[in-house]
């Protein structure tokens, strides 16, 4: 049983978005639930590999008929749907205000759909549904989660009262071909990469803090740090945990046929820095959509910073007053949601 340790979880949420050590916990009735990535995974080396891996990873994954396909605007999920079955179901969530325009990703998604004829649903979804799944989702986890967890966790709900028993994503795509651009920017010195990637510096939130520096230090090399190898550990390990726990905390079962590979070829990151971000992705995408456009890339749309425009911020005593008055809306999410899992430990 780990150690509880709430002053380390709490840091180590707000530093990298999950609790990385097995050996710590938020309460020691509950070990926080952490992706195991240790699982073996096909190589890929160019377009042609990735094209192959995807499409048995898609055959096994539909064989029976009771898989769900998450599908996005961009090219991503664009891929996999050229691999589902015609008549797969395909699913696209989005998040609605009332009176508010929010990114809308199910125009970009429905062509692909139609494309690859495959059944498409548009689920929207609300704060309501997103507060409502947040707690059965964070006493799952162990840990308060990610922004985009609710989302997840209301669509593979809708799917299991369907009938089915997979969810089919496309995380990973970024992480593991060069997609996280802005990680890949530059040769990082060490103290700018913690900067650059911490998600909250705990001093700023907690009047507790704890500056947890190994997983960088983990990648320290003369000063620097390698972002794409930094992010296919932990940043790896932090996504997959979201897909899982949401899935399973629905009853589903999270299939990530991009997780499921690894680039066996060096990245080639001055071309990523000259704009061609995930170029092996591109190149696969080219060949399998001849003279379609590229669409533009768009993370999973959440409104954060209309959900959390009113919110004064966490009134626990272990929190600053006014910690979060500078805060983008995803920082805002985490803070809020930090305080309500505390809250939660104290209703058990």
């Amino acid at each position: 049983m780990a150690e509880e340790d709430r002053a380390y979880c709490s840091s180590s949420y707000l530093m990298y978005r999950y609790v990385f050590d097995r050996e710590r916990a938020f309460s020691e009735e509950k070990s926080c639930n952490i992706c195991d990535i240790s699982f073996s995974r096909l190589p890929v080396k160019n377009s042609d590999e990735l094209i192959a891996a995807l499409r048995q990873k898609m055959a096994d994954a539909c064989a029976d008929g009771r898989a769900v396909l998450a599908l996005s605007g961009g090219i991503d999920s664009a891929l996999l749907a050229r691999f589902a079955p015609q008549g797969t179901k395909a699913m696209t969530f989005r998040c609605v205000i009332p009176g508010k325009k929010l990114i809308d990703e199910s125009t970009q998604a429905s062509h692909w759909a139609k494309l690859n004829g495959l059944k498409h649903e548009v689920l929207d979804l609300t704060w309501e549904n997103v507060e409502k799944a947040s707690a059965a989702l964070m006493k799952h986890k162990g840990a308060p989660i990610h922004s985009i967890e609710a989302q997840i966790y209301c669509a593979a709900q809708r799917a299991a009262e369907a009938g089915y028993s997979k969810f089919i994503f496309g995380e990973n795509a970024d992480i593991i071909y060069g997609g996280m651009d802005g990680l890949l920017a530059k040769d990082w010195l060490f103290s700018e990469f913690v900067e650059r990637y911490a998600y909250i510096m705990p001093y700023r939130v907690l009047k507790d803090p704890k500056l947890i520096l190994e997983p960088f230090i983990e990648f320290e090399k003369d000063g620097h740090i390698d972002g794409h190898e930094f992010i296919n550990k932990y940043f790896r390990q932090e996504a997959l945990g979201t897909y899982n726990n949401a899935c399973q905390t629905a009853g589903l079962q999270f299939v990530g046929p991009y997780s499921e590979t690894y680039l066996a070829a060096p990245l080639d990151k001055e071309r990523i820095r000259r704009g061609e971000s995930k170029y092996v992705i591109r190149e696969a995408f080219a060949k399998l959509y001849p003279g379609e456009n590229l669409p533009p890339k768009i993370p999973m749309p959440r409104p954060t910073d209309e959900w959390f425009a009113a919110w004064g911020g966490p009134v626990r005593p272990e929190f600053w007053p006014h910690c979060t008055d500078n805060m983008t809306g995803d920082q805002k999410w985490m803070v809020w949601c930090l305080e309500r899992y505390l809250d939660l430990l104290e209703k058990k």
